[in-house]
């Protein structure tokens, strides 16, 4: 239970971490050998790129588990508690609707690419390991929008309860 409960505390931090060292590291190595040696590694400027990519991706889920996606308060301010519970709850299922679509067509797309063996350039890796980026962040992103509808269908919940005992 342990490890389930680390995974769900940190995995997104832990990868973006991860992803964000190995950029810096490999950029300061290139220009380190530009400057230094007057030769650049190759395949750096390849991997810090795709590094990017996943940590873009990664970090929407992490915006939806922090809940710092980006949104407009505005209108939420003008609502009382329990309708902007409502109006959260409705914006959270469209997110998620949105979040399976894109998992479920990134993942096809993957799937194809990893099939065609297309590879890049520099690193010669599968291109479809870099288009993975997408459905498994969307895969992510649907399991922390799950549990920010479950958390606030309880909310809604215990408003009604607290409402019909008074």
């Amino acid at each position: 239970m342990k490890p389930i409960r680390w995974l769900n505390r940190y995995a997104e931090e832990s990868m973006m971490v991860f992803l964000l060292s190995v950029m810096v590291v490999i950029i300061t190595a290139q220009v380190g050998m530009r400057f230094v040696l007057g030769s650049s590694i190759g395949w750096s400027e390849e991997l810090a790129r795709y590094c990017f990519i996943w940590l873009v991706f990664i970090g929407i889920s992490y915006g939806v588990k922090k809940q710092r996606h980006i949104r407009i308060d505005a209108f939420l301010r003008l609502l009382h508690a329990k309708q902007q519970l409502k109006l959260e709850i409705v914006v959270n299922v469209l997110f998620l609707l949105f979040a399976i679509f894109l998992l479920m067509y990134g993942g096809k797309i993957s799937a194809q690419i990893l099939m065609w063996g297309q590879r890049s350039p520099a690193l010669q890796v599968n291109m479809g390991l870099v288009y993975m980026a997408a459905p498994v962040a969307m895969l992510l992103t649907s399991l922390r929008l799950t549990q920010q509808l479950l958390l606030q269908f309880k909310s809604l919940r215990t408003a009604e309860k607290n409402k019909n005992q008074v």
